[in-house]
């Protein structure tokens, strides 16, 4: 990602929806069609026909475009106060499996691999990935707490890197197979930490 470069996000107009979603699909079809390594702030402002200032109002950089770009095409999630928590967690995480399973994820998974850790990318693929990941399975956690369904954890946050640190990180070293078989055995250990007042 040598011709990323970050950008501060402009003050004035606010934020376009249709802009967005514009400069998102013409980020989605360089990728497919190019690869990860050419969606440029310039290349999606060419294909789309939204302006440059209009992209950084809503990326601040072509690393989180990318990572939105890849992630966007994951269904929304079931809202936390819905359906039981295993089965919720389960969905997500195999729509994480799924995704980067496509060939996009793969490039971006090496792309990831020798970077920097500080690299735009990186920090795009923590941030973009990882922490809303976490933050979609605390809300998840939280809701299941709120309608009895589990006991409150002794500590949540070591609940989430329990959950989302392996696949995360058989995601980036690639030793095993990141699958669905894998994703649900996360799952199965997670039932088996947690406590259920009704079980």
């Amino acid at each position: 990602m040598s011709q990323v470069s970050s950008h501060p996000r402009p003050r004035g107009r606010p934020r376009s929806p249709a802009a967005r979603r514009k400069a998102l699909v013409a980020a989605q079809d360089i990728l497919s069609e190019k690869g990860f390594g050419q969606v440029t702030i310039e290349a999606v402002a060419a294909k789309s026909g939204v302006g440059k200032p209009t992209i950084y109002r809503h990326w601040a950089n072509a690393g989180e475009l990318v990572m939105e770009a890849l992630m966007s095409d994951l269904p929304e999630g079931s809202s936390p106060k819905q359906g039981q928590l295993l089965a919720s967690l389960r969905s997500q995480l195999q729509r994480l499996v799924s995704t980067f399973a496509t060939t996009r994820g793969r490039q971006i998974t090496m792309a990831l691999a020798a970077s920097d850790p500080e690299s735009e990318m990186t920090k795009a693929f923590r941030h973009r990935v990882i922490l809303s990941s976490r933050a979609h399975g605390r809300a998840l956690i939280e809701a299941a707490v709120e309608r009895g369904e589990i006991a409150a954890p002794h500590d949540v946050d070591v609940v989430l890197d329990m959950i989302y640190a392996p696949l995360f990180f058989r995601l980036l070293v690639g030793h095993l197979p990141l699958d669905h078989r894998f994703s649900d055995g996360i799952v199965r250990h997670v039932e088996a930490m947690l406590t259920w007042p009704n079980g």
